[in-house]
């Protein structure tokens, strides 16, 4: 069943779908695009002539004029996204449309790449709510967001190995969620494996560990923020992820050499030196 009030009109439309055990969605087609995200539960679907399994995180990608039914073998829960192209920047409809509908399919997503699905939609979900009777700019803009992530996501899918997929996309979640990051174990339940195998894999394809990789993009970051801004050290050691400031303090002067505070003062005099001289 369809959760949620009529559909509005619009270019982008959300919603919640809840299928009892053992419901089944006869065949049928839309004339608009369809992304179908699995929260939870199991079952069928068939797209086209192709028959696939669904379990959570996973993501039916849906063509106009595409036949399709869904059979649940245990409660489901979907979040449907359908929109009109024809109502959306042109933009959208050659460089991400075009790629990620290329043809109907089911994604299997990592926990990695689920959570920043799952995040979009409900932020999507949030837009539509608080703004339903006003313009529609930001679902078109969250929509932006959420077909590119895909565009990458699905050209994430052209490895060959499995496990070179996995230690890419490990490495994406670390650049992208560095301040938030803590164990080495952390990382490992969001891949569903062991920490010593997800060690390995990352190794192999960046000679290095997961957590080193994680202290080179939080430096990195801090960095910037020293010659940047006039941000205190307090602010910065926290906003990039360390926990404590002493820790702060000890990581920079091992991996840099000198203490935050001196590298500072290094690289802004270096810089002012290079300016008056040309």
């Amino acid at each position: 069943m369809r959760t949620g009030k009529q559909k509005p009109k619009g270019a982008v439309y959300l919603y919640e779908n809840k299928h009892k055990e053992k419901n089944y969605i006869h065949s049928h087609f839309h004339y608009t695009h369809q992304l179908l995200y699995v929260l939870d539960g199991k079952g069928e679907c068939e797209l086209g002539k192709q028959k696939h399994t669904l379990a959570s995180d996973n993501l039916l990608i849906i063509r106009p004029l595409t036949h399709h039914s869904i059979a649940a073998q245990s409660k489901m829960t979907m979040l449907v996204l359908e929109f009109d192209e024809k109502q959306l920047p042109v933009e959208y409809r050659h460089t991400l449309i075009a790629d990620v509908f290329a043809r109907s399919e089911v994604l299997r997503l990592n926990l990695f790449k689920g959570s920043e699905v799952r995040q979009l939609l409900r932020r999507m979900l949030y837009e539509q709510l608080q703004y339903r009777d006003r313009e529609k700019i930001g679902l078109s803009l969250l929509l932006g967001e959420l077909l590119l992530l895909l565009k990458r996501t699905k050209k994430g899918f052209t490895y060959q190995n499995t496990n070179e997929w996995r230690a890419a996309a490990l490495k994406e979640y670390i650049e992208n969620n560095y301040y938030q990051l803590s164990r080495a174990e952390e990382l490992a339940a969001k891949m569903g494996v062991s920490s010593r195998y997800m060690q390995q894999i990352f190794k192999d394809a960046y000679d290095t560990t997961p957590m080193r990789y994680l202290t080179e993009v939080r430096l990195n970051r801090v960095k910037k923020l020293l010659i940047e801004t006039d941000l205190d050290m307090v602010s910065i050691c926290f906003e990039v992820g360390f926990e404590s400031l002493p820790t702060f303090y000890r990581v920079f002067k091992k991996q840099v050499g000198v203490s935050p505070l001196v590298y500072k003062h290094t690289q802004l005099s270096q810089y002012h030196h290079r300016h008056v001289s040309e």
